[in-house]
Parts: C-alpha cells; structure tokens; sequence
C-alpha cells in the first residue's frame, strides 16, 4: 500500500519489489501468487478487521438484523476512510471494468456469508427451491447495495463523510423496510384460508 501511493502505480515486479524492501522473492509466493492477490486480500482484511472490531462489543452481539448490518457499515467505511487513499486508487485503477468487480471478488465472499449469517427473515414458503432463490436474491441484493454505498463513498466530498452516514442509514433502512414480511405473510394467510375454504366448499 505504501509503495502505490508514493509512486502512484503497482511495483514492476515481485522481484524489483522484493529487493527494493530487502527480502527473498521466495517470500512473498509462500502468501501471495501475485500483486492482484494482494489487493484482493486488502479488501478482505478491512473485512475482518471490521467483524473483530464487532465482535468485541457486548451490544453488537445484542442486536437484530438490522442495526448488525447498520454497524456493520458504519464500522466498515471508517476503516475504508482509514485507509481512503489506497482504496480509492485501487479501485480506479479499474474504474468501469470488471477487474474492479474482480478484485472485490474476496470481499464479496466474506460479506455475502456476513450476510447469510444475520439470518435475515423471509418467506417460508415450505418449498426449498423457492427459498434458496429466496436467498440467492437476499445475498445479491445486499452486496450490490454495499457496491452502490461504496461509490457513494468514493464520489462524497463532505466534511467527514456524513452523506455516506446518512446514504447508509437510509438505504439500510428502507432495505429493511422492503424485506417486512408482516404484511405479506399476512396476505399470504389469507389467501391459504381462501384456498382451503373454496377446496372445502368443492
């Protein structure tokens, strides 16, 4: 991270890196099998270091889906601006490419099964099919919304990023607000009860 953002490009080679920092090319393929691995593995380490920082707090534990997931971002995003520059810089790199898509691909994975965890509410339906399109859709759509946030993010230019704070709240709380199932369970009841009183009648 430090070499990019003074010379605003990756290193030539793992070999010139190497030397430049006084150790073994060998080193480096024991963790990594290339610069592009290691810029994915930032991503997931801010990830991490998000969920430790969670996870040691008594009233996150306590919480409901919805405020796990507003913590979650707000957490998230003050360690991205923690390291702005890099992540800026990294993702430019491939602005409007799929390589940018590509390098989050390690994040995606850790968030989806962050969000799969939360055990957000659905509809059961009693048909696994439908649930785990049901899922699918649920985990899809929670990854674009962090996509989304994140470009927010990038493009805010106001005093401590508070337009992301407000953007991440409302958009994580109208997510919630579209996923009651209240009422649409209760629209399903009803047409349960309609359908076994006409089979009744028959």
């Amino acid at each position: 991270m430090d070499f990019v953002l003074e010379h605003n490009e990756n290193p030539k080679s793992v070999n010139a890196f190497a030397k430049a920092n006084n150790f073994e090319e060998s080193e480096f393929y024991k963790f990594f099998g290339s610069f592009e691995a290691v810029e994915k593995h930032v991503f997931k380490a801010i990830f991490n270091n998000t969920i430790s920082v969670l996870l040691k707090s008594d009233d996150y534990k306590s919480f409901d889906a919805r405020n796990k997931l507003l913590s979650f971002y707000f957490t998230f995003f003050e360690n991205l601006t923690a390291n702005r520059s890099y992540v800026v810089y990294a993702l430019q790199q491939h602005k409007n490419s799929l390589k940018s898509l590509a390098l989050l691909s390690e994040l995606k994975k850790s968030f989806v099964s962050f969000v799969e965890g939360l055990n957000i509410e659905t509809l059961d339906l009693k048909q696994e099919q439908i649930d785990k399109i049901q899922r699918r859709a649920l985990q899809e759509s929670a990854w674009l919304q962090l996509l989304l946030t994140l470009k927010f993010w990038m493009e805010d230019t106001s005093a401590s990023f508070e337009k992301t704070d407000i953007f991440i709240e409302k958009s994580v709380n109208t997510s919630f607000d579209i996923l009651n199932i209240t009422p649409l369970k209760s629209v399903v009841d009803f047409g349960k009860f309609l359908f076994k009183e006409r089979m009744h009648k028959n």
